[in-house]
């Protein structure tokens, strides 16, 4: 009988070891497609594109567009987490500071959805605003000035200062219409960043339009940020689309449109201001190069990727 027994005892060991090994092997294929956790901050960058979460193209990228300007869509609540998990670094000059003369109009507008002192921000996030630190870095200004790569350096001397960050953004001021090689490397840095600091969310960005149109240089290049973002599940921030397409949906990119909103035929933001009230539909706000409703237009968008980053699926 000895050896009957034996022998069952071997068998009954053998399915053991090939169940935990078939439960280890489960284990490591969800893990790869885990998005990475950031302990010291409580918060981990989302999955799924808020546009089309089913579309696969964009699996586990966050596009951020002229889709994602309908503020009144972005949950209260996850305005709220936003202002409570989020320590946001932006560098940027005068065009990128659309986004941030925006959002400071933002919070006096009557009209806005939960009342503009929702939108609070600052630096440091004090009484209960959002924790926007504005162009805090040393030694840069944009993806361009003075270079194209020491911004690079600069985003690594003031996260290793101030470890709190968990989100990176920074904007071009006209740089983005450069050559393909000076692209990749924007797209290589950015990419080494997110490696290096894996508990922060880096957020990638187009630049903004110059009258070239859909086959000019500047788009091309715009496309190479946009189709590297769709591909390798990156955070972007879409500043060509976003000032490309009036509030109704209407679309400009194929007329010309500058970053002051003008087009072959008019100028959409003054069109749409002029056929809108204020202080209701829209409203007044400094806009670096061109009109108010570019920036509301930004600073809607910007709530949406803040909600975005914190958790929110875009749904």
């Amino acid at each position: 009988m000895r050896p009957v027994i034996m022998r069952i005892s071997l068998l009954m060991l053998l399915m053991i070891c090939l169940c935990v090994t078939l439960s280890c092997n489960s284990g490591d294929s969800d893990s790869k497609d885990a998005a990475p956790v950031t302990p010291g901050n409580n918060i981990q960058p989302p999955a799924g594109n808020n546009n089309d979460p089913s579309d696969p193209l964009n699996a586990g990228a966050i596009i951020i567009d002229h889709e994602s300007t309908d503020l009144a869509m972005v949950p209260l609540e996850w305005i709220n987490e936003a202002k409570e998990k989020l320590h946001i670094a932006y560098g940027h000059t005068s065009h990128g500071s659309q986004i941030t003369t925006g959002m400071s109009g933002l919070t006096t507008f009557a009209n806005a959805p939960y009342g503009g002192a929702t939108y609070r921000w600052n630096s440091g996030g004090s009484g209960e605003a959002l924790d926007l630190r504005d162009s805090p870095f040393s030694g840069a200004s944009d993806l361009g000035n003075p270079n194209r790569t020491v911004w690079a350096d600069a985003t690594r001397n003031y996260l290793n200062a101030h470890p709190e960050i968990n989100v990176i953004m920074w904007s071009w001021c006209g740089q983005a219409d450069g050559i393909e090689a000076q692209i990749g490397q924007y797209l290589d840095l950015m990419d080494d960043l997110e490696a290096d600091y894996p508990d922060v969310m880096f957020v990638y960005m187009t630049g903004h339009t110059n009258g070239t149109g859909l086959d000019g240089n500047l788009h091309q290049r715009n496309l190479q940020i946009r189709n590297f973002c769709e591909t390798n599940g990156k955070i972007l921030f879409d500043f060509e689309d976003i000032e490309s397409y009036d509030p109704d949906g209407e679309y400009y990119g194929d007329l010309n449109v500058t970053d002051s909103c003008d087009y072959n035929g008019g100028n959409w933001a003054k069109e749409w201001q002029q056929s809108h009230t204020e202080g209701m539909d829209w409203y007044n706000c400094s806009s670096a190069h061109s009109e108010p409703l570019n920036a509301n237009q930004k600073a809607y968008a910007a709530w949406w990727l803040w909600a975005r980053l914190a958790g929110w699926d875009g749904n």
